[in-house]
């Protein structure tokens, strides 16, 4: 199943991101959400992981156990990117924290953000931020 997140620039013009077939995990339960991609040794460029929380809160994310450097895209209720922790240092138990409430926060390779221009004040469109 090919599943999209559609990426509308703060500066008005917009790309797709397109998530492979399959690639774009969801973790929606407590369970998922505290696994995340721990103890995972590698990942497809064009693969990541939603996390989603309802209701929207101020999240705090650590790289415990995760292999892999990770950009963490923090992501408000209404689809806008609210911060994004580049390049997070994998087994880090430091908190990284979102800078605000958020319903969503999507997990990419290291450098994938900055690779597709991804910056603070985009928009994310998918089901869980509404029609937005």
């Amino acid at each position: 199943m090919m599943r999209l997140l559609d990426l509308a620039r703060a500066a008005g013009f917009a790309v797709l991101l397109t998530i492979a077939a399959c690639a774009l995990e969801i973790a929606d339960n407590d369970a998922e959400r505290e696994q995340g991609l721990m103890y995972r040794r590698s990942m497809a460029a064009d693969h990541g992981m939603l996390f989603i929380f309802d209701p929207p809160s101020p999240e705090g994310f650590w790289m415990h156990n995760t292999f892999l450097p990770l950009d963490i895209i923090f992501i408000g209720a209404d689809g806008r990117i609210v911060n994004i922790a580049a390049d997070a240092t994998p087994f880090s138990d430091d908190n990284i924290p979102s800078a605000g409430p958020v319903r969503g926060v999507l997990e990419l390779n290291a450098g994938r953000a900055a690779a597709l221009g991804i910056l603070p004040g985009d928009r994310v469109r998918h089901r869980i931020f509404g029609a937005n």
